[in-house]
């Protein structure tokens, strides 16, 4: 449990937690909690959340892929337990389903960036990847200010 009025700051008592899952349950290559899981689980500012993760990679116990995730480790010591494919193809291929299976109609809206966000537990890029996938690929169109709609079904991909 976190002190918030305690003389310890809250970043550094998060990545103590981290460092004790590491060290008990974890295993080499194993996914770490992302900053918005951190967020979430806390209750802290996103910026404490990337001070504790940057505090444990100075350390060396965890490592940074661009659009995976935070793996415990270095890069160089074991192979991180591979996904089938990278999180935002699997928001996007997620959320391809969903249409298919007609939770999300067409003209309607989609759940919005935040949303995502939560539910995923990933960094803001990644939702953007993923819905910049969706519009490449036709399955959803945004309106500015309003967000991202089911494109009609004669603009769907072959499935």
């Amino acid at each position: 449990m976190l002190d918030p009025r305690g003389d310890t700051p809250l970043y550094l008592q998060i990545s103590e937690v981290i460092r004790s899952r590491i060290i008990h349950t974890l295993s080499q290559g194993d996914p770490v909690p992302s900053e918005v899981g951190l967020q979430s689980e806390f209750g802290v500012a996103r910026s404490t959340a990337r001070r504790a993760i940057r505090v444990l990679r100075a350390e060396g116990l965890i490592y940074t892929v661009q659009g995976e995730g935070t793996f415990v480790g270095a890069p160089d010591a074991a192979p991180r337990k591979s996904r089938y494919m990278p999180m935002y193809q699997q928001i996007a291929a997620d959320i391809v389903e969903q249409i298919g299976a007609g939770r999300y109609q067409p003209r309607r809206s989609i759940p919005s960036e935040s949303t995502l966000l939560q539910q995923y537990e990933v960094a803001r890029e990644t939702v953007r990847r993923a819905m910049a996938l969706l519009r490449e690929q036709g399955w959803i169109y945004t309106v500015p200010q309003r967000g991202s709609y089911v494109s009609p079904k004669e603009s769907w991909p072959e499935i």
